[in-house]
């Protein structure tokens, strides 16, 4: 019998591990999203809402652990970490940050199947704590996936959205013009930067009271962008 047809977030930086995840979920009916490193993760899970999240904790920007410690902050989702990390210190870091499970690699398409299942299980009655990011007058519903400025409902693209939620989930942090490409159209168009430029406009022009002079999307010439909550001085 087939797994209900549920939401799943897969932050890993192995292909074939993502390949083998994917397959295995997607064989029990799950939907499956993908992620590369913590930035990306955080900002799929703002924008996806899953109902489980697969976890490595060897990632390229972050280590995981600090991937649990955000997600934490605002949603209580079930998660598995996978990890070649056989220690028990690790294990327990893990578990203290906030995992749910902790399957060390190798593994077998079996017994990751029977712990989605447990985990599926235990999150099915978990209420979700109030997902609310707010800067200036500009609040994003995390659960709701919705954005308003002023109180009005602003009209976001879903690539001006998940460009966003990146931005709030790493909020204060500089985010390369790179990463943000990668993590937002994928690694085929990491050098295509004026594609960046032109949804950072669109993004000033909805959400910014004056877009030529922002005070919350910045701009870090020849870097990248952050995300202030509050504006400097």
């Amino acid at each position: 019998m087939s797994e209900p047809c549920l939401v799943a977030l897969l932050v890993e930086d192995e292909r074939h591990i993502r390949r083998f995840v994917r397959t295995a979920l997607e064989s029990r009916g799950w939907i499956v999203h993908e992620a590369d490193s913590v930035a990306g993760g955080l900002a799929e899970a703002s924008a996806r809402r899953p109902d489980l999240v697969v976890l490595d904790l060897g990632l390229p920007d972050r280590d995981g652990i600090g991937f649990l410690r955000d997600l934490r902050g605002w949603s209580n989702v079930a998660v598995i970490v996978l990890s070649a990390r056989v220690g028990e210190r690790d294990k327990i870091a893990a578990l203290d940050a906030g995992a749910d499970d902790y399957l060390t690699k190798p593994f077998g398409v079996g017994e990751f199947l029977a712990r989605v299942r447990a985990a599926a299980r235990r999150g099915v009655n978990r209420e979700e704590p109030p997902s609310i990011f707010e800067f200036g007058d500009v609040s994003i519903n995390l659960t709701l996936r919705t954005v308003k400025k002023g109180g009005i409902e602003v009209h976001l693209t879903p690539k001006e959205y998940r460009l966003l939620c990146l931005l709030a989930a790493n909020e204060g942090k500089l985010l390369t013009q790179r990463q943000l490409l990668a993590d937002i159209w994928g690694p085929t168009r990491a050098e295509e930067g004026h594609y960046l430029r032109i949804y950072m406009h669109h993004l000033r022009q909805k959400l910014e009271d004056d877009p030529a002079q922002p005070r919350h999307i910045l701009t870090e010439p020849a870097v990248g962008y952050r995300l202030l909550q509050k504006p400097r001085e």
